[in-house]
């Protein structure tokens, strides 16, 4: 199996696996409990919280833990709506979200909330002018991906926080997810963050939400004492412990693991400048995990199974999109119809090996011919 999904999910890292076992069989005592297992869990909970916060450099009770991204944007998104729309019902965002942004957003414009979108510099980055001309006094919220998932986009945060830091009631929420693990990310800025372990080889349902100490939020699940008030519900041990080892490792020998994928990513740009069908959507801003392409006149899942058919594993847009075949990402950057209707997404990580590659290399070699030639 050739796997070039890694931005929809990533296999489960053995150690982090063995972490979930462990603590499931060792610490069967419910954290609320005030018995001895009670304890013991809880203390467990607190040193994997600790190694978090020291890990993203936040503070232990910032963290508050979800079942993952979606939960952790709906909290923050419609949290803030909840407690802050007496300042205002102003939100702003950009064309390259995830749906679990547009959602949460979608159901606060249908109950009197207004939402305005930046423009985009030719690479897709946010244009700061444009950013700065819709902020208003009545804006209480900016939801700004640190990195696309279909295109890999990485934004300026830092000068995105610093505009609306000028603007003290609106804060600033990220959706972390395609950035942690991957690539040099700084919380210092930010109001609110969100991410997910099975992104970085953590198990599936167990996210964050970081959320700063000034900021309060209106829960999404009421009821049952939790690690904190913002999320109620039994804590999940095996699940926070084996997010604390999943993002260690993750962040252990970072810049080395970004510049081998950087590597991956060029050595394959090369190789499909030769295709006269095939056109790079990626952009010059746009992290090395991930390598959006299209083939021009080809559907993209015709492509998806044809490279199914050699166990070669990609994607057409993100995960959690909608089945349509156009890439609502895609046409806000490159502004062609033809080219967002085609695309495909190759996404790497530093564990792919050059053998794969080059047997990918065949396979696309192969299925480019085959289904171009039917046009």
């Amino acid at each position: 199996m050739i796997y070039l999904d890694y931005s929809a999910t990533t296999p489960v890292s053995r150690e982090v696996l063995d972490s979930l076992v462990a603590s499931s069989l060792q610490y069967p005592g419910n954290p609320n409990s005030l018995h001895k297992l009670g304890v013991e869990a809880k203390e467990i909970i607190d040193e994997a919280t600790k190694q978090i916060a020291d890990l993203l450099h936040v503070k232990p009770n910032e963290i508050i833990y979800t079942s993952g991204s979606s939960e952790s944007n709906n909290l923050a998104i419609k949290g803030i709506a909840q407690v802050y729309q007496n300042r205002g019902k102003h939100i702003i965002t950009t064309s390259l979200e995830h749906s679990s942004i547009y959602g949460p957003i979608n159901y606060l414009v249908n109950r009197g909330f207004e939402v305005s979108f930046v423009d985009l510099n030719d690479d897709g980055t946010v244009n700061l002018n444009s950013l700065q001309s819709l902020m208003r006094d009545d804006t209480i919220l900016v939801s700004i991906s640190a990195v696309n998932s279909e295109l890999g986009i990485k934004q300026p945060i830092d000068e995105i926080a610093n505009i609306v830091s000028l603007y003290p009631k609106c804060y600033f929420h990220s959706d972390m997810t395609q950035a942690i693990g991957k690539t040099n990310v700084s919380l210092d800025k930010i109001d609110l963050a969100s991410f997910s372990a099975h992104k970085f080889f953590g198990i599936k349902g167990i996210g964050v939400l970081i959320k700063k100490d000034k900021i309060k939020l209106e829960p999404l699940i009421h009821g049952g004492k939790s690690t904190t008030i913002y999320r109620s519900g039994t804590p999940a041990l095996p699940l926070i412990v084996s997010l604390s080892k999943a993002l260690r490792l993750a962040l252990t020998d970072l810049n080395n693991n970004i510049k081998i994928v950087n590597q991956y990513n060029k050595q394959i740009r090369e190789y499909l400048s030769k295709y006269p069908k095939v056109t790079i959507n990626s952009t010059s801003a746009s992290i090395g995990q991930i390598l959006n392409i299209s083939v021009l006149g080809v559907k993209p899942e015709t492509l998806l199974h044809a490279l199914e058919e050699y166990n070669i594993y990609i994607s057409t847009q993100s995960a959690c999109s909608s089945n349509n075949t156009e890439s609502k990402a895609v046409l806000a950057v490159t502004g062609d119809k033809a080219r967002a209707q085609s695309s495909i997404r190759i996404s790497l990580s530093h564990v792919t090996t050059e053998t794969e590659l080059d047997i990918f290399y065949k396979a696309f070699d192969e299925c480019y011919h085959k289904l171009t030639n039917l046009k």
